[in-house]
């Protein structure tokens, strides 16, 4: 019998100073007891580039295949990856009105990442005193102000 695979929560977030412009984001890891932040910058990108960023560095930060509760503020990660992802791929990559899907790049990234884990999206509204997702909102934010002045990246 296979042994039961450890819970571990995430909390994602991206930023963006203008959308395009300079981008942050950040991810939180939880489990038994214990706490592993991880942020970075991007000099130029966009909102969603550095929300699926987020998602992508809490599950390729895990060394081993995890049952995953991972929330995210943003729909576009939440139902990329439950509802429209799968179209995507069956369309060869394209929309449902024909174009190129954006960020294909980091669909299939985070698709790799997700792949020996067990993950369970659960969407959060962000701005909404959900502290965990505070924090993250916080640290994706301080990676623009961090990678503007010079510094960034955890």
């Amino acid at each position: 019998m296979p042994a039961e695979l450890q819970l571990v929560t995430a909390w994602t977030d991206g930023a963006c100073k203008g959308n395009p412009g300079p981008g942050g984001w950040a991810a939180l890891l939880q489990a038994e007891g214990r706490e592993r932040a991880l942020a970075g910058f991007e000099a130029q990108t966009t909102n969603n580039r550095m929300e699926l960023m987020a998602a992508i560095a809490a599950l390729e930060a895990l060394k081993r295949p995890c049952r995953v509760r991972l929330h995210s503020d943003s729909q576009y990660v939440c139902k990329g990856i439950s509802e429209w992802i799968g179209g995507w791929q069956r369309r060869g990559w394209k929309t449902a009105d024909g174009k190129p899907v954006l960020n294909r790049d980091l669909w299939e990234r985070l698709l790799a990442a997700a792949a020996p884990h067990r993950v369970e999206w659960r969407w959060v509204r962000g701005h909404s005193g959900v502290a965990d997702n505070e924090r993250v909102d916080e640290l994706a934010r301080e990676q623009i102000s961090l990678g503007l002045a010079g510094g960034g990246d955890r």
